[in-house]
């Protein structure tokens, strides 16, 4: 049994990476209003022409320190990573619970009920659903020290803009996806929707990283921004936010209700990082070893 599983999950793999294959190659030659790459493209542009018309900190460069490196981080993680480990781990994820399910007699009905709502209701479901499933993830990712040294990739941003939003350690992609995409597949989430999903939240990260002023009034208790965001990146916090505060990805209110969020002021001018930032690798590989090896040995 467990080798023909094997087998199975095998030949699934092989059959995902053709398709993304296919996919990818779809996506760079076929321009469409579903196009994921030109989706993060005009996002990208949008935000970037918001940045130099209306930039918050007037003395920070248009092209900024590891501008760079981070709009290579946005591609190389997007695209190597992200779209093909949701498509196979939800597709399996999924196909082994509802045969688990037809084995021991029972029926998927969470799943089932969730299809047969409208799909605006299951849309904003699964914003809300992943969302909420992301905040602890990124809490995760601050409490847990192993964790936590993937995450410097992220928190390694001395200026923010908008490609800072996707830059951030592989080995994230693996436990995002692992935590948060299974309990989705297994709700009976489709990639087309996700995918929809998907670009809203990269557009409301691209802002939330952004160099610039997002006043929301009162929607800030709902809509995570700019202001809001830069201490999530600030270095030196009262030592009741020593292990992070503002974890919220697009929505700000599960800090409210959890009670993490903090926002003394706006801080535009806060210095970012984290303690032995200095010492953090500079250059790409570097980072993306750093977590396994230390940071001796990913300098030298």
């Amino acid at each position: 049994m467990l080798i023909l599983l094997a087998t199975v999950s095998l030949k699934a793999l092989i059959d995902e990476q053709y398709a993304y294959a296919e996919y990818l190659w779809n996506e760079l030659t076929q321009p469409h209003f579903h196009n994921y790459l030109y989706w993060l493209i005009g996002i990208s542009a949008f935000v970037f022409c918001l940045e130099m018309i209306l930039p918050w900190r007037k003395n920070q460069k248009t092209f900024r320190k590891d501008f760079w490196l981070d709009f290579f981080y946005m591609f190389f993680n997007i695209f190597i990573f992200q779209l093909i480990g949701y498509k196979l781990v939800a597709s399996l994820s999924q196909a082994y619970f509802n045969d688990f399910m037809a084995m021991a007699g029972l029926e998927n009905l969470l799943s089932n009920r969730l299809v047969a709502l409208p799909v605006i209701v299951q849309l904003l479901l699964l914003f809300l659903f992943r969302d909420f499933i992301q905040w602890w993830i990124h809490r995760l990712l601050h409490k847990s020290d192993f964790l936590w040294e993937f995450h410097k990739v992220h928190h390694s941003v001395k200026e923010m803009g908008f490609a800072a939003h996707l830059r951030f350690h592989w080995m994230e992609t693996i436990v995002y996806n692992t935590l948060q995409f299974i309990p989705l597949g297994i709700l009976g989430f489709t990639l087309e929707q996700y995918i929809g999903i998907y670009i809203i939240s990269i557009l409301i990260g691209h802002l939330n990283h952004a160099n610039i002023r997002l006043p929301l009034g009162p929607f800030k208790y709902v809509l995570n921004n700019p202001q809001m965001h830069i201490w999530h990146h600030t270095k030196g916090l009262p030592n009741q936010f020593q292990k992070g505060c503002n974890f919220g990805l697009s929505l700000s209110c599960w800090d409210y209700i959890f009670k993490t969020a903090y926002i003394p002021e706006e801080g535009r001018d806060n210095k970012l990082g984290f303690k032995g930032l200095e010492d953090f690798p500079k250059a790409f590989f570097g980072q993306i070893v750093y977590g396994f090896l230390g940071k001796k040995k990913a300098d030298q």
